[in-house]
């Protein structure tokens, strides 16, 4: 079997098409697991009606623009974004370097990289269903324990998810770097979108206002004011969709890993 060379920034062209294909694809109904009690789509909105009856919620609730923007999102996190991370200053061992995508150095075949990719997806999947959860329910009971469900308890309880799911799937400290960015900067991403009108978040769900905090005055000002208008410090984003975007981070990396491997055997 054939061992490729150190990996470049951007991944070889069949990598790149079945992870924005998995991103175009995949994204968007896993996206749908928490999406309808988080946000509304106002822009080339896609509704698959429920088939049990009408008050029940949709099947699916999207747009038009989420699986590009998810393809997209899946090669950048997936591949690019570790690729990255090896510029970082960590230790040899701890890198995503090119033993930790050639995996069949440390003597796992591609079966076994397909095997984790699905169980990625799988908890990817399970954690964003859990979000829907702590978000539609205001307590919790847990044996004679009953939890409260502000914005505080949910994002522990999603924190202990994702920390659940990288220690099952990676346990690299690049790893846990990358998909913590992504947990800051992923809704950050959201902002140009929700400043256009593309989708907004429904009340109940906005609880974050990232930019509430600029002071008036100065260039910073006058730049997001030309981006985003003039109303820039009243967008407002959800704070539990930080560690759906931890989760996708490493559902992306598992399945990169996967396609890469596909490369070594041709």
């Amino acid at each position: 079997m054939k061992t490729l060379p150190k990996q470049p920034l951007l991944p070889p062209q069949n990598t790149a098409l079945r992870l924005g294909a998995t991103g175009f694809v995949v994204g968007p109904l896993v996206d749908s697991l928490h999406n309808q009690c988080l946000l509304k789509y106002d822009v080339a909105p896609i509704t698959l009606p429920s088939s049990l009856s009408s008050s029940v919620d949709p099947l699916l609730a999207s747009s038009w623009v989420v699986p590009p923007l998810l393809a997209f999102a899946y090669i950048v996190l997936g591949y690019i974004l570790p690729r990255i991370i090896e510029f970082l200053p960590i230790p040899k061992e701890d890198r995503l370097d090119e033993d930790d995508f050639n995996e069949n150095n440390e003597g796992r075949n591609t079966q076994q990289l397909r095997n984790k990719a699905l169980l990625a997806v799988s908890s990817t999947a399970a954690i964003i269903k859990l979000s829907e959860v702590l978000q539609t329910h205001a307590t919790i009971q847990l044996g004679a324990i009953v939890l409260n469900m502000d914005a505080g308890m949910k994002l522990q309880l999603m924190a202990l998810a994702d920390a659940c799911q990288w220690v099952i799937l990676d346990r690299t400290p690049a790893a846990l770097i990358a998909a913590t960015v992504t947990a800051f900067g992923g809704p950050l991403s959201e902002l140009p979108f929700v400043s256009a009108g593309f989708w907004e978040y429904i009340p109940q769900a906005a609880d974050y206002t990232p930019l509430a905090m600029i002071q008036p005055g100065g260039a910073v000002e006058g730049l997001l004011s030309s981006a985003f208008g003039e109303n820039y410090r009243d967008l407002t984003l959800s704070s539990i969709t930080g560690p759906c975007y931890f989760a996708v981070t490493l559902d992306a990396m598992a399945l990169a890993r996967y396609f890469y491997s596909m490369e070594e055997e041709k």
